[in-house]
């Protein structure tokens, strides 16, 4: 890197961290996956099975454990399991899959473009939740993309060597997830360097065995799990990574069309959608889309290498991912740092032909932000009545307004919710100066906007708001109830278990009618109580509320209440 690079890159790093380090622990867990990808490093530390963690009903975690491993060894080091270590590794893998792609793109494109990139793979929805969740998701994509910048790398060089880093990030990948973090940068990087003029059997045979190096490191789990497991784990790894890209599982798995991939992207990437939205009103045939389809179709061969290599990222695994039936928004991860590449170029060429587009963009955004701040400041004065919510769960959004009016704002809280309007009124400030807004500068102010944007809604608003949502303060509650031993939960209206709880109650709920104990103490839901509960148990135990909770568990979706149980005398 030379001098204006590295400037960049540390700027980069100091505000990725400021966005992303301080926040993951602030929320409580709030939807039933986080805490069932965090209990597994539970069981690693407490129980030892570092191999195949178990949930307590003694069923295998259906991923493998990479991600687990980096969660238990942050909580190893602070000494407990909890929200802030078991989201780290995410924080952690966007922060520096955000520098790689600066590295990347700097070197080869300017660094301008690519610290804009990198604002803007930060600063997206999809990108900026996953890096904030305890979900296996943004460690995969970090490992997938470092590969493909790394394959690319090989390429620059004519295939020549072995691209140790690349055979690296791709067995953490498939350690993460599955062979699919073998399979997309293969992929992507063969088709590249065919359409670059690359003779079909000897490309073939080098990213084979590419691909065959990159198994060593995941295969020597597999066969580990395989000694532990026996067939039952090549059943439950031949189930989750190849009948669930044929469609044809045991179970319905986030089953939608090829188009919801399409409908995902372009939510994902909110607020940028919006710049399309914006440039709507340039002239197709004198725009910057007709400019880049005519490119295109002139032939993909003469692009140059780095933006040709992006664009068959996004191609090829999009194309991948709408193939199963299977699909989910954070399937589609990978594809986000070359569309940020894109994006990037596109404001830049944007702000010299039609800087409107750019001001209304960053006019929007500000708009939105200091409307935020007046909206919570008139929460927290108590001018909004709890009667302008009505409906189904009129409860649940008055107590959202309840916390956002009375939680303590404390100094960090406070700066978090003050530099936002701060950012944005600095930018309309600039925007009305005729001198200030024609700065080259002005480019990227909106992408400041936005990470204030994300400073306010991480660092106050959503806590505030989600922990409401959270299963916590009931898991608390059962924690004195019921001070030590089992806790059980029947859970039939909806898939899955309390996970909120088990995870708050240190991993000792067990599924009732898996053991049918003698007596004990019983989380369920109001429904599941009435009607799947009572007509097939109620001639057997007896059930005595302890506590109605009228809290709409976020794994369930049903109000928790609490029994205290005992097995009726058998008749004589």
């Amino acid at each position: 890197m030379d001098k204006e690079s590295r400037y960049f890159f540390w700027g980069l790093l100091l505000v990725a961290a400021i966005c992303l380090l301080p926040f993951p622990g602030l929320s409580d867990f709030h939807t039933k996956g986080e805490p069932r990808e965090a209990i597994m490093a539970y069981d690693m530390l407490a129980d030892g099975h570092w191999i195949l963690p178990l949930y307590n009903d003694g069923s295998v975690a259906f991923k493998p454990p990479f991600f687990h491993w980096l969660i238990a060894l942050f909580s190893a080091v602070t000494g407990s399991v909890n929200e802030y270590t078991s989201r780290l590794p995410s924080a952690l893998a966007l922060l520096g899959m955000t520098l790689g792609c600066y590295a990347f793109y700097a070197r080869r494109r300017g660094v301008m473009v690519a610290f804009m990139a990198a604002l803007i793979l930060m600063t997206n929805f999809e990108t900026h939740r996953a890096g904030l969740n305890c979900r296996v998701d943004m460690v995969l994509t970090a490992a997938i993309v470092g590969a493909l910048l790394l394959l690319y790398r090989w390429t620059e060089r004519g295939l020549r060597g072995a691209p140790w880093g690349a055979l690296v990030l791709m067995g953490v990948a498939t350690l993460t997830k599955g062979p699919v973090g073998i399979v997309l940068p293969c992929l992507v990087t063969w088709v590249f360097v065919l359409m670059r003029g690359g003779r079909f059997w000897p490309t073939t045979g080098r990213l084979a065995a590419v691909g065959l190096g990159a198994c060593v490191l995941p295969l020597l789990w597999y066969v580990a799990a395989y000694l532990e497991a026996g067939d039952a784990f090549l059943a439950m790894a031949y189930e989750e990574n190849v009948l669930r890209f044929t469609g044809k599982m045991t179970y319905e798995s986030h089953e939608n069309p090829w188009y919801y991939n399409v409908m995902t992207i372009v939510a994902g990437y909110a607020p940028y959608t919006l710049l399309g939205l914006f440039a709507l009103p340039l002239r197709w045939a004198g725009g910057w889309m007709g400019a880049w389809w005519t490119r295109l179709w002139r032939g993909l061969r003469e692009m140059e290498p780095v933006r040709l290599f992006s664009l068959l990222a996004i191609v090829v695994i999009f194309v991948f991912y709408c193939i199963p039936k299977s699909k989910r928004s954070v399937y589609l991860l990978p594809v986000y740092p070359f569309i940020a590449y894109f994006l990037a170029e596109w404001m830049l060429w944007l702000w010299q032909r039609r800087p409107w587009v750019i001001h209304t963009f960053g006019t929007v955004l500000s708009v939105a932000a200091v409307t935020l701040t007046v909206v919570f400041v008139t929460v927290r004065l108590g001018f909004v009545p709890d009667t302008i919510f009505t409906g189904r769960h009129a409860a649940e959004n008055v107590a959202f307004l309840h916390a956002l009016e009375t939680v303590p704002l404390n100094v960090g809280g406070f700066t978090a919710v003050a530099v936002t309007p701060i950012l944005a009124l600095g930018y309309l400030r600039d925007l009305l100066s005729r001198q200030r807004r024609r700065l080259p500068g002005m480019v990227m102010q909106p992408l400041i906007v936005a990470v204030g944007i994300y400073l306010a809604l991480d660092g106050f608003y959503q806590p505030t708001v989600l922990n409401v949502k959270s299963d916590r303060a009931v898991a608390e509650a059962v924690n004195e109830i019921q001070p030590d031993g089992p806790i059980y939960e029947y859970v039939q209206r909806g898939a899955g278990r309390y996970f909120n709880i088990n995870f708050y109650t240190g991993d000792r709920v067990l599924i009732f009618d898996k053991v049918l104990p003698e007596r004990g103490t019983l989380v369920v839901g109001t429904a599941d109580y009435r009607e799947k509960l009572i007509p097939r148990f109620g001639d057997r135990y007896t059930f005595d509320l302890v506590l109605n909770s009228g809290h709409r568990s976020c794994d369930t979706k049903d109000t928790i209440c609490v029994y205290r149980f005992h097995r009726r005398p058998a008749a004589e």
